[in-house]
């Protein structure tokens, strides 16, 4: 079963219920490296709007000022199961590679890759080959090995001063709550199920409390770690919250986490790349075992996202 971020495969596991294949191809696009050095002009970052996670490379882009240095490539919403496709560009193609489906950047890289073609992937423009579609160094590396291209003033989005802190965070907020939604959508019985809400909860209400003091999950400057979470609350309540029946309360109804989201999405570089009819057409129309029908609900109300937070 592909997850709904056409990241790789899932399975049912007992304790939890669903467990994430986390096997990538992790090249890395370095300052000093030789097969793929950094370079203006050569590589096209591929990043559907609608995946939580290619959105994470998406808002790194924007925010470091690196969208004249790496092109960007949106797949539609939709994919099937061999791959996903361009059917938003001018022919159904990429206008930078020229292809159909990024699948075709996966085989010229690895001839009948057999795993997941998943997106953000980073593709080399002149080889047509997938670099890397490791998800969590793509972001880490825009910032480390990027940094002679960043525009004047661009966040630090992994500061030197709480970044073990920091890594603690994000490794709670990547299992407990991006991974967390898609334990109880993926459950495969009811006690799995029980346990993952309830983790799910847990960690949200552990991270109300810890943002009622403090603007960003690090502190007075918005980090990586704010960039990780959001792209899962921006979907909380159009997607996760009936989809994945991760129910307890809607995101709307926490009102620090809520507030929280809000001013990350009124930040330039987060809300402007979100397009929700994407988001919910993906997740109701590719989960067919979960949504049947492929009907994708009119709701909720989304104009909340635009109101005053309180934040600053």
């Amino acid at each position: 079963m592909a997850d709904s971020a056409g990241q790789g495969t899932t399975s049912y596991v007992e304790a939890d219920g669903f467990d994430r294949d986390m096997n990538y191809l992790d090249d890395r696009i370095t300052r000093n490296g030789e097969q793929w050095p950094v370079e203006p002009g050569r590589y096209h970052l591929v990043a559907a709007r609608a995946c939580p996670w290619a959105s994470r490379a998406i808002i790194v882009r924007e925010l470091l000022g690196l969208q004249d240095v790496i092109s960007l490539g949106t797949p539609g919403p939709t994919h099937d199961a061999r791959s996903w496709t361009f059917d938003l560009d001018p022919g159904g193609r990429d206008p930078v590679l020229g292809i159909e489906r990024l699948q075709e950047a996966f085989f010229a890289r690895v001839p009948d890759y057999p795993r997941g073609i998943t997106v953000p992937a980073v593709v080399d423009i002149p080889s047509g080959k997938v670099v890397t579609n490791d998800f969590p160094q793509i972001t880490q590396d825009l910032f480390f090995e990027w940094r002679d291209h960043h525009r004047d003033g661009a966040p630090d989005l992994w500061p030197d001063d709480v970044r073990e802190e920091m890594e603690s965070v994000m490794e709670r907020v990547f299992h407990e709550v991006n991974n967390g939604v898609y334990r109880c959508g993926f459950a495969g019985s009811q006690r799995a199920y029980d346990r993952s809400y309830a983790r799910l909860f847990d960690a949200l209400d552990w991270l109300e409390e810890r943002l009622a003091d403090r603007r960003y999950l690090m502190g007075d400057a918005i980090t990586e770690a704010d960039v990780r979470l959001f792209t899962t609350l921006v979907r909380f309540d159009p997607v996760y919250h009936g989809h994945f029946k991760c129910n307890r309360n809607k995101l709307s109804e926490m009102p620090v986490l809520w507030a929280y989201a809000r001013d990350l999405f009124q930040t330039p570089g987060f809300g402007d790349t979100v397009d929700f009819e994407q988001i919910k057409k993906h997740y109701y129309v590719v989960h067919q075992d979960i949504n049947p029908t492929g009907i994708v609900p009119a709701g909720p109300d989304l104009t909340g996202w635009g109101t005053a937070h309180g934040r600053g």
